[in-house]
């Protein structure tokens, strides 16, 4: 077994949301990490996104609740955060330095590993959607641009003109960094990593996770960060846990983050609390990356970790009792 950091074994650190209970947590999701604090955020602001955070875990967990997977879970919770204009995900998504939107996808079910993702897309209403019939009616993983929305075509999904995500607001954002001469958005600004996502446990035993993103403001040549990448930003394993992260998507491939933390509680015997803030606010600090994750362990015990400011985020137990947190307090 590897040695456990230290302070592992010392108070919680800032930015971990651990269940010491014995009451199950059956689904979590996050809406992006970053720069999120009280003084930035206007109370309207701040009820918009906790009315939408709550729509998606009660979506998630009714699906679960009518003896639905884990992976039914995970797709209905985040079509209400795509179809939702306050995250960077579907429709709101930022903009690519052409002014068009880009998105993301990907998703994972721990009995048997499969997996789906889509990358660059511009027509498809529901990344997470085309991600999960990539997953169970093609025999790859992946699909990226144009053969992605040939095949969410062929497999009659709902398509929409790209400026059904595109936000007024979203264009502003893009003017205002191209007019500073930027060439991406700068680093911990909060509309910089909205990326959206769910962890689920049904009653099965199984889990799942997906994730789904419009990328970063201003990305050019086809950029695509860890959100669609099995094992950065999505990984599903229940001999572990299931994951799905949001953040600087190149820190988040380069340490593979999904798959370490899982990697961890399988060869180290950490829980998932330890291995989620040892891969966080260790080595992915150490790299000079920031962002977090949700991860849910096969005892449907959560962990919520993050080294930004804030990350939204939420969960629900087994009993229906709702959850929702914004900031690092």
């Amino acid at each position: 077994m590897v040695g456990v950091p230290g302070w592992l074994g010392s108070a919680t650190p800032a930015g971990l949301t651990e269940r010491a209970d014995t009451v199950r947590v059956v689904l979590a999701i996050h809406g992006g990490a970053g720069t999120i604090t009280r003084d930035r955020m206007t109370p309207e602001r701040e009820q918009q996104y906790r009315a939408a955070l709550r729509e998606a875990l009660e979506a998630g967990y009714q699906v679960l609740q009518k003896g639905g997977t884990s992976l039914d879970a995970v797709v209905a919770a985040i079509q209400v955060l795509e179809d939702s204009p306050l995250f960077n995900a579907g429709r709101g998504a930022v903009l690519t330095s052409e002014g068009t939107a880009e998105l993301d996808a990907s998703i994972m079910e721990g009995r048997t590993r499969q997996a789906g993702a889509v990358a660059g897309v511009k027509t498809v209403k529901n990344p997470i959607v085309l991600a999960r019939r990539v997953m169970e009616a093609s025999p790859h993983v992946m699909l990226v641009g144009r053969g992605a929305e040939t095949f969410a075509q062929e497999q009659g999904l709902e398509l929409v003109p790209n400026e059904y995500f595109i936000l007024p607001a979203r264009r502003e954002q893009l003017r205002r960094m191209q007019q500073r001469g930027m060439g991406a958005v700068p680093e911990l600004q909060e509309h910089a990593y909205g990326t959206v996502g769910a962890v689920a446990l049904d009653r099965y035993g199984n889990l799942a996770a997906g994730t789904s993103t419009g990328g970063i403001m201003g990305k050019r040549f086809g950029r695509v960060g860890d959100s669609p990448i099995i094992g950065a930003g999505t990984y599903a394993d229940n001999a572990a846990c299931a994951i799905s992260a949001t953040g600087q998507g190149e820190y988040f491939i380069r340490a593979a983050v999904a798959h370490e933390i899982v990697a961890l509680m399988k060869y180290a015997g950490l829980t998932v609390e330890q291995a989620a803030a040892a891969v966080i606010h260790g080595t992915l600090t150490r790299m000079g990356g920031t962002g977090g994750v949700i991860a849910l362990d096969r005892n449907g015990r959560v962990a919520m970790v993050f080294n930004t400011e804030g990350m939204y985020r939420g969960y629900v137990d087994e009993h229906g009792h709702i959850t929702i947190q914004i900031y690092r307090d």
